[in-house]
């Protein structure tokens, strides 16, 4: 089981494993691939690496179900023309012809894999990325352990079958354990197994399980968090004889340098938000600044995932190798500096979609918060729709604001609450990357991450990948941003201005709240 390439048995029409030596990019050479999951965010920056800095590897097999009327091959289609692909196209441009998609579903029995398919996988894959699973946090239960968690024993059962398996790289979440505080480079055990929990999912009707789903959940914050959990306790009990590795990531955000600097996808979770706080619409967020935020970009995690594949094969061990893919133990920031930054470089470098001048504030009262998003997020909002009725168009910033306080609603638990990740393994990791005759193509040491950088480029990716908004337009943004702070600032003064004539009326009405009947000074005005 050490490191090995890919190579053709001409008598039995299978890849044989050879030795790979120190290097990570010729443990890849002649390697067949299976990745799941390749048409999320993660997946397409792991298909995107894997092409780019493994160019000797035979072929990526990518795991697509027909979604929304779409065939799998329109949806291979779709996938490559993602911009994250930009890169190889430029650089490797026959290097696509390498993905090919093979028609299965993580949610089905033998994952919806036709016979011939399954064949073919079990004969020739030689390394397995599992990385599908639901992030909805919200799922429901029934539909959690569908994905995350009987997802993983159908890929655990189709790895025993593969005959020459060097390397199986479970994606999970460094959160699978978020009801514990310090949290190790371990499979924990959870306090109801996971063969129960799909017992009760499979025999119970929704309303029975909707009763005992948040006893089942205990201290985890969602289905999501505690699936991933049974998900990597279904490894231990199923799958411990694999080739496996565990990687958890934290919160996966914008990449750092690659493919692109800021590369970013969709507007989940973070980037969602530090889109709106751009914007100008986010005004308050529930959320502690003086814990940290551990955020680790998507290149990084994607350089992990590949480096574990060939570190776990070359240190194999009787226990399975799990890596806390994570920020806060080399390279913490917290929440404060985090959200100085995002508005900084908002304001910096503002999108022309900018609707009011960046500012907002974390605050743990949730009383308040609730206020101040009624004043500051929907009000404006409902202001806003109303205009565009007059003007005959479609009311959408209710909407909008909805939404992302839904999506600020979830993650409010991640955002009042910290973790200590152990990290171990990923010192080790980085150590022998370091330490491999290629190292400069993959970086797993966060330590040199320079969060100023980062957050900029995160905040441009927003800009230019998530708002479609040109260089071009940055001129005019700024421009508006000018207006807009003015306007800002009127508004402030104004607010101001009615607050003090409140007091000062109500100081009439009431003269016995004054002390003595002595009116309050400029000074405690300011203070009340």
């Amino acid at each position: 089981m050490g490191t090995t390439n890919a190579q053709t048995d001409s008598e039995n029409g299978t890849e044989q494993a050879n030795p790979g030596g120190n290097s990570i990019e010729a443990f890849f050479a002649e390697s067949v691939i299976l990745v799941t999951g390749a048409t999320g965010f993660l997946g397409k920056a792991l298909l995107e690496k894997l092409l780019r800095s493994c160019p000797r590897l035979a072929t990526i097999f990518v795991l697509i179900r027909p979604k929304k009327g779409q065939t799998v091959q329109q949806r291979h289609e779709e996938l490559l023309n993602n911009s994250v692909f930009d890169r190889i196209r430029w650089e490797f441009p026959t290097a696509l012809g390498k993905i090919v998609p093979i028609k299965g579903d993580v949610s089905q029995p033998d994952l919806g894999l036709s016979t011939e398919d399954r064949v073919m996988l079990i004969q020739r894959v030689n390394i397995v990325f599992h990385s599908a699973a639901t992030v909805r946090f919200d799922e429901p239960l029934k539909v959690a352990v569908n994905l995350n968690t009987k997802g993983t024993a159908r890929m655990i059962e189709l790895c025993k079958s593969m005959l020459n398996l060097i390397s199986f790289v479970h994606v999970s979440t460094a959160y699978s354990n978020a009801d514990q505080e310090d949290i190790k480079e371990i499979i924990y055990s959870a306090k109801v197994k996971p063969q129960a929990v799909i017992d009760m999912c499979e025999n119970l009707d929704d309303d029975t399980i909707g009763i005992i789903e948040k006893r089942l959940m205990g201290k985890h914050p969602n289905t999501y968090t505690l699936t991933k959990g049974l998900a990597e306790e279904m490894i231990l009990t199923r799958g411990s004889e694999l080739p496996v590795a565990i990687v958890r990531p934290s919160i996966v955000c914008a990449a750092y340098q690659e493919p692109f600097p800021g590369w970013v996808d969709n507007v989940c979770g973070i980037t969602g938000i530090m889109m709106e706080i751009g914007r100008g619409t986010i005004r308050s967020i529930v959320c502690n600044a003086n814990l940290v935020v551990d955020v680790v970009p998507v290149d990084y995690v994607v350089d992990t995932l590949i480096c574990a594949a060939w570190h776990s094969a070359l240190r194999r061990t009787n226990t399975i190798k799990v890596y806390n893919c994570t920020s806060g133990p080399f390279n913490p920031i917290r929440w404060a500096e985090f959200g100085q930054l995002t508005q900084k470089h908002a304001i910096d470098s503002p999108s022309k979609y900018v609707m009011w001048y960046p500012g907002f504030t974390f605050r743990t009262n949730k009383f308040i918060h609730k206020l101040m998003v009624t004043l500051l997020h929907f009000l404006p909002a409902f202001v806003i729709d109303l205009g565009l009725q007059f003007q005959g168009g479609k009311p959408m910033m209710m909407k909008i604001s909805k939404r992302f306080e839904r999506a600020a609603k979830t993650g409010e638990f991640f955002a009042i609450n910290e973790w200590e990740f152990h990290a171990e393994n990923m010192k080790d990791l980085a150590k022998n990357v370091q330490a491999s005759s290629d190292a400069s193509r993959f970086n797993v040491d966060i330590t040199s991450l320079d969060w100023d950088s980062y957050v900029h480029q995160y905040m441009l990716g927003i800009r230019k990948y998530i708002l479609k908004d040109g260089p071009d337009t940055l001129s005019r943004a700024r421009s508006r941003l000018t207006k807009l702070y003015w306007a800002h600032k009127f508004t402030q003064m104004f607010s101001v201005c009615v607050l003090v004539n409140l007091v000062a009326r109500i100081a009439n009405l009431f003269p016995s709240l004054l002390c003595q009947g002595t009116p309050l000074s400029a000074v405690e005005i300011g203070h009340f």
